[in-house]
This record gives structure tokens, sequence and C-alpha cells, in this order.
């Protein structure tokens, strides 16, 4: 474990996966609370139920991307580069359906995605935007203020 005083820009693990799941999901927070308050496809009853779908967005996309990560290096093993690729895409969209269906377990119309093919485009538009909004964020710590 690693003991540092308060100078010190040493992080043991447990904190950089703390940092780094806290910001994600307050990432995630703010993405769906702008969608929920410009977009008329995307309807939340109250800053809870957002904070909460946060937490779970954050926990099965991260168990989404392990799964993805162990399916694609079994294939990669076998030197099956095609199927890693497509197993990669089918995991990754595939597991917007039992994502948006998690969500509607849990919270029912208290979270709604509206819109083409029954509110799914939405959903994936609000997903791709976290993704690509915690990579800017990770870009920024790192490239520009020099941390990981």
């Amino acid at each position: 474990m690693t003991t540092a005083n308060p100078d010190s820009k040493e992080f043991n693990k447990k904190q950089i996966l703390f940092t780094r799941y806290f910001t994600a999901i307050l990432i995630d927070l703010t993405v769906l609370n702008l969608f929920n308050e410009y977009s008329d496809n995307v309807r939340i009853s109250s800053f809870t139920i957002s904070l909460l779908a946060a937490v779970v967005l954050q926990l099965m996309l991260q168990i989404t991307f392990k799964i993805e990560h162990g399916v694609g290096s079994h294939f990669l093993k076998k030197g099956r580069k095609g199927m890693r690729i497509f197993s990669a895409w089918a995991l990754l969209f595939g597991s917007k359906f039992a994502i948006l269906w998690i969500l509607e377990v849990f919270f029912g119309d208290e979270i709604l995605f509206l819109g083409a093919f029954h509110g799914i485009l939405t959903f994936i538009i609000v997903i791709v935007t976290m993704l690509a909004a915690e990579a800017l964020v990770r870009w920024f710590t790192h490239a520009v203020l020099g941390m990981d």
C-alpha cells in the first residue's frame, strides 16, 4: 500500500479506481441530466432517479466491457480476428438492449428514452455521448494535467 504525504502524487490502486469510477458516474449523471433538460426524447422524473441510473449505467457498462474483453481475448488467442471484431460489435450493440431492460426493471416509467425504434436510438446516442465525455476527461487529465 502506498502511503504518501499530501504533496505526493502517488496513489494506491483503490484510490485510483475510486476516483475513476466516481468521475465516470458524475460524467454520466451530467450527460443524463443535460439530455433530460434539452431533449424531448429523454425523460427522467427526478435528480435522484438520474443519479441512481448513472450508477446502474456505469456498473452495467463496466460489466459489458469485461465480458467483451474476455470474449475478445479468447478469439484473439485462437487467431480469429474476424470473430473478435464481430463478437465485440455484437456484445457492445446487443448489451444496450439488456441495459435498457435493466433500467426499465429498476426504474419503470421514472426514466424514459423515446424516439426512433422505441427509444433505442436515443439510448445509444446517450451512451455514446457518455463514453465520449468520459474519454475526453481521461485525455484531459492525462495529456493536459499530466495525471493518470
